[in-house]
């Protein structure tokens, strides 16, 4: 019967164990509170390209010069001429230049939300302490945040303007006060279907392209059906058709509740009844985007 021999280390053999000094954390825990303000901190550097590469804040920092530009010139051109009243009214601001407001919606919210999904990171984030609800809350709110930003500083710069100008203090700040809550339903509105679009696909790319798709052919879509509604003088039609547009929605809203003058053909403005039903789709139109962003993330945290 074979006897098993030890089994000994070969000769030279330098194995060691050392203590390299590891030891638990002992420190406060912050929790989710603190987690989700991070996120959301990232989220709204990341949208105007800080801390990100060079490359990263040529877009949205020139988007940011091409929405105060036209304001900075008509401030100008309002005290060169000691104009009794701005060119262009606070609420009316944000709809002419809505074209770079759904580009900057297009590029940030796929790279707000289509890089993790693309990565994979979302399960990371959800194994630390914060739930879906932190994550959609974060995103959600520094995308606004960042829109709130590119809309409400050209009308600053406007109301600055306007008293240089020495306009009347009193109309200008209840004027801007309008413009403020407008961009900020704008603002709240486009981050939302903005998002609710670049989560459905982990491709950059594709975010973007159908971001512009549903922000511009929408509008343009309704445009053309309310020119049509004009010169057919069904004109009551032209207030309904407003609905199916998220920037006809907004203007709806200013026309009916914020003393705006309507836009739409003819400068028919929506009636009382259609504006509170502009004001109870967009408010719906905004929680059921969050509702969409709750049940997206739920799925892909699994």
């Amino acid at each position: 019967m074979a006897v098993e021999q030890p089994v000994t280390a070969p000769a030279g053999d330098q194995t060691r164990i050392h203590n390299i000094g590891y030891r638990s954390y002992d420190g406060p825990r912050l929790g989710r509170a603190y987690a989700r303000r991070s996120l959301y901190s990232q989220s709204l550097r990341g949208a105007y390209g800080l801390g990100r590469s060079a490359k990263s804040k040529v877009l949205p920092m020139l988007l940011f010069v091409v929405m105060c530009l036209p304001a900075g010139i008509l401030v100008a051109v309002a005290v060169a001429t000691k104009a009794d009243e701005l060119p262009v009214e606070y609420t009316r601001y944000a709809i002419l230049l809505q074209a770079v407001i759904s580009l900057y919606v297009a590029s940030q919210a796929p790279q707000a939300v289509s890089l993790d999904l693309r990565f994979k990171t979302v399960p990371l984030y959800f194994s630390r302490p914060m739930e879906t609800a932190d994550y959609v809350r974060a995103k959600y709110a520094a995308l606004a945040s960042a829109l709130f930003l590119l809309t409400a500083a050209p009308l600053l710069v406007l109301y600055i303007g306007a008293l240089l100008a020495k306009l009347d203090f009193a109309d200008q700040t209840r004027e801007f006060a309008q413009g403020l809550l407008s961009v900020a339903l704008l603002s709240l509105l486009f981050a939302g279907i903005g998002l609710v679009i670049a989560a459905v696909t982990p491709r950059r790319g594709f975010g973007v392209a159908a971001v512009i798709a549903v922000l511009t052919i929408s509008y343009g879509a309704v445009s053309t059906l309310q020119a049509i509604a004009f010169e057919q003088e069904t004109t009551d039609a032209i207030g309904w058709i407003g609905l199916f547009s998220p920037i006809t929605l907004i203007e709806g809203v200013q026309s009916a509740f914020l003393g705006a003058r309507s836009t739409f053909p003819g400068n028919v403005a929506p009636t009382d009844a259609q504006g509170a039903v502009y004001v109870l789709v967009t408010l719906g139109l905004i929680a059921g985007c969050y509702g969409l962003l709750m049940r997206r993330y739920r799925k892909v945290g699994l």
